[in-house]
């Protein structure tokens, strides 16, 4: 009888349960007992992939580049060609010019005589010096032709000397000497002038 009171008084035992293995840690014990994930603790796997990344931004930048310098050398390559084609015969151009010189003096210079005595002949030369200047213009030469009392422009002209002249201003062009010749937008040469240095009483 007194061992079945005893048995019936005994106080019931608590017993821990077994940890899920798959149960959420809201609470972050894991981490704290040591339980951190493989990715974080610098693994191999995590070394290689951001060595792939590191490579791949390497290869990337290369990339980029080669192609800012291939698209450039395109544009310089461009730019070349169209110089080549507006600018190539402009030694040509500056080697004719002489030639273009002497003909319009021979045909300036001519007087009436000598016109009614080789009329066929000054007559050719005109037609000649009309077709250098065609073809100059072809090829996108055009002559600058200043005349007397123009200001003059550094940019076009050049000043072969100065004087005072009556009736002028300081810096009119007082006599002509040769035209300049202009290839697309770039000055062949400059028209060679005489200026004007002060008004002279």
């Amino acid at each position: 009888m007194t061992q079945a009171k005893n048995k019936d008084h005994e106080e019931p035992t608590e017993t821990s349960a077994a940890p899920e293995t798959g149960a959420p840690d809201p609470e972050g014990n894991a981490a704290r007992n040591g339980a951190v994930p493989p990715e974080t603790r610098g693994s191999p796997e995590l070394d290689e992939v951001e060595a792939l990344r590191a490579e791949r931004d390497a290869f990337r930048d290369r990339f980029m580049r080669a192609l800012a310098d291939a698209e450039n050398s395109r544009k310089r390559g461009e730019r070349d060609r169209r110089e080549a084609e507006q600018y190539g015969g402009s030694r040509l151009a500056r080697d004719l010019l002489p030639v273009y010189d002497a003909m319009r003096r021979a045909v300036e210079t001519v007087t009436d005589e000598q016109r009614e005595a080789a009329r066929a002949l000054i007559e050719g030369v005109e037609l000649t010096l009309r077709e250098l200047v065609h073809v100059f213009r072809k090829h996108g030469i055009e002559p600058v032709t200043p005349a007397v009392g123009d200001p003059f422009d550094p940019k076009l002209h050049q000043a072969m000397f100065e004087a005072p002249v009556s009736g002028t201003k300081a810096g009119e062009i007082i006599q002509v000497a040769s035209d300049g010749f202009m290839l697309h937008d770039r000055l062949l040469r400059p028209a060679q002038v005489g200026v004007s240095s002060s008004v002279s009483g």
